[in-house]
């Protein structure tokens, strides 16, 4: 019989609603729809928003001390629209956590520091992770959530106000000695082996990860995970500094035919001044540095080339293991959500909202983030020497 799946992604407080639909035949691979072929979880990562909904979204869970509920429907035949119109031959109602039961989340304020701390049940002592997001800003909590459910103690920190907020300004945004003493909060953590505790970043994350692991004489990372970042950033890890620099070379931001920003053109040509880039032949701990290869907001396939040179010429190259996925954007997160191409962005020195280009090929997007999600909990599991055996709720 053919049959067309209707999978909704049901969001809570928001009017915003993601849809997939792909057509099988029974016992035979996907014939159409939102993919083709053999993908098990294609009914998630291909999920776009619906026709008419508001430009520029992105999935993301805020509230990861709930599910995120999935409906799965079944039609007869090949559809694309008007399921509302259409009879369903059969419903269900899934639930996807990124909390595992026991996993308690802790809302930290201390010592100027603003996070949440994921902790692992039982008394561990356990691996830790300092978890840094990009310049979106705000409190991202689902990977940190997700870290946790696989054993370590995870703080995802805050350090930018969130996207849509204009109650800080950059003037005030932390420096280096905030996230020194978020690392020395999770180090020092009695649930924490304090000789085990990790740095991952994303986008800009990245670039505080890798001052921080060159330049502090507090944080003494065991091994870091850098995603979709760079090492063009000077050595004060001074985020002010950081946003004037890039508005000081707005002139090389472009836009395509739909006016989404294009911004990986700011940092090339790749510095020859060391004085632009972060001494990265100075790491001492082994790094995983994951690029996309369609990244249209950072020139992360270069600086992973540049990264590799200094490090070679500094003699730490055998710390440095480069992941590069043809095809990927700049977004590349836990996998088997949808691939969001573009999507709002707030602008901090103007407080202007655009529509940013993330880049990515969906169905090549989703691979990397799968492949990378795996590799990164290996990455982890072997240098933190750590292994789990928590029971996810999800292949996450």
């Amino acid at each position: 019989m053919d049959l067309t799946l209707n999978v909704t992604i049901i969001l809570v407080k928001t009017t915003a609603t993601f849809l997939h639909l792909v057509n099988y035949v029974s016992e035979d691979q996907c014939l159409g729809g939102s993919y083709a072929g053999f993908e098990p979880m294609g009914l998630l990562w291909s999920m776009k928003t619906v026709p008419g909904s508001r430009t520029g979204l992105r999935l993301r869970k805020k509230d990861v001390c709930t599910p995120v509920i999935v409906r799965i429907s079944v039609y007869k035949g090949h559809i694309s629209d008007g399921f509302k119109e259409e009879s369903c031959l059969g419903c269900a109602v899934t639930e996807r956590w990124y909390m595992a039961p026991g996993v308690h989340r802790v809302e930290l304020r201390h010592s100027g520091v603003q996070g949440t701390l994921f902790l692992p049940p039982g008394p561990g002592p356990f691996p830790g992770i300092l978890d840094m997001w990009g310049g979106g800003g705000g409190l991202v909590e689902y990977r940190a959530a997700l870290l946790a459910s696989h054993g370590y103690v995870s703080l995802a920190v805050e350090y930018l106000p969130r996207g849509d907020s204009t109650e800080s300004s950059p003037d005030v945004l932390p420096g280096k000695s905030y996230f020194e003493a978020a690392f020395t909060l999770l180090k020092d953590h009695p649930q924490v082996a304090s000789d085990q505790v990790a740095l991952l970043g994303l986008s800009l994350g990245t670039s505080i990860a890798l001052a921080l692991a060159v330049y502090s004489t507090v944080v003494h990372p065991k091994c870091m995970v850098c995603i979709s970042g760079s090492h063009v950033m000077s050595a004060n890890v001074s985020i002010p500094n950081f946003f004037a620099e890039i508005y000081k070379k707005k002139h090389k931001i472009l836009t395509d035919e739909n006016n989404h920003m294009i911004w990986r053109n700011i940092i090339l040509p790749i510095p020859t001044d060391p004085n632009e880039k972060l001494e990265v032949g100075k790491i001492k701990c082994p790094l995983l540095f994951i690029v996309g290869g369609d990244d249209q907001t950072w020139a992360t396939a270069e600086s992973a080339e540049d990264i590799e040179k200094m490090m070679e010429q500094a003699g730490n190259r055998n710390l440095l293991t480069v992941l590069s996925y043809p095809g990927a954007g700049h977004l590349i997160e836990p996998p088997y959500s949808p691939h969001i191409r573009n999507s709002k962005f707030l602008l901090s020195q103007t407080k202007t909202k655009v529509i940013m280009l993330w880049g990515g090929e969906t169905k090549l997007h989703s691979y990397a983030q799968e492949d990378s999600w795996q590799k990164i909990l290996k990455f982890l599991e072997h240098h933190l020497n750590h292994s789990s055996n928590i029971v996810t709720l999800s292949k996450l």
